[in-house]
């Protein structure tokens, strides 16, 4: 099992930048792949950003350009930088980890990134 523990949500005006942190812990080992999702009000939970623990990355079209995702294998956390920030980004949005031979899905509690000015 893994528990994921995210950071870095708030409040930004349309244009800014936020930084999110996933924080992993337990077996990471066999962790395949981390992301983030998100979700707005009244909408399904849609994937923002992946990476593969060969570095690979893959990003939803709406973000292509503004949003990164990295990684610090050291301290187990995952990163997405988010620039050019726009109001339809307002979600929460959640780690998650793409688990073991079963591809199991772990999730983290979440956190609210807000754009509005």
């Amino acid at each position: 099992q893994v528990q994921l523990v995210e950071s870095g949500g708030g409040l930004v005006q349309p244009g800014g930048s936020l930084r999110l942190s996933c924080a992993a812990s337990g077996n990471i080992f066999s962790i395949n792949a981390m992301g983030w999702y998100r979700q707005a009000p009244g909408k399904q939970r849609e994937l923002v950003a992946r990476i593969t623990m060969g570095g690979t990355t893959n990003y939803a079209d709406s973000v292509k350009g503004r949003f990164t995702i990295s990684r610090d294998n050291a301290k187990n956390t995952v990163y997405l930088v988010m620039n050019s920030l726009k109001p339809e980004d307002t979600a929460v949005y959640y780690c998650n980890a793409d688990y073991g031979l079963d591809r199991r899905d772990y999730w983290g509690q979440g956190t609210q990134v807000t754009v509005s000015s």
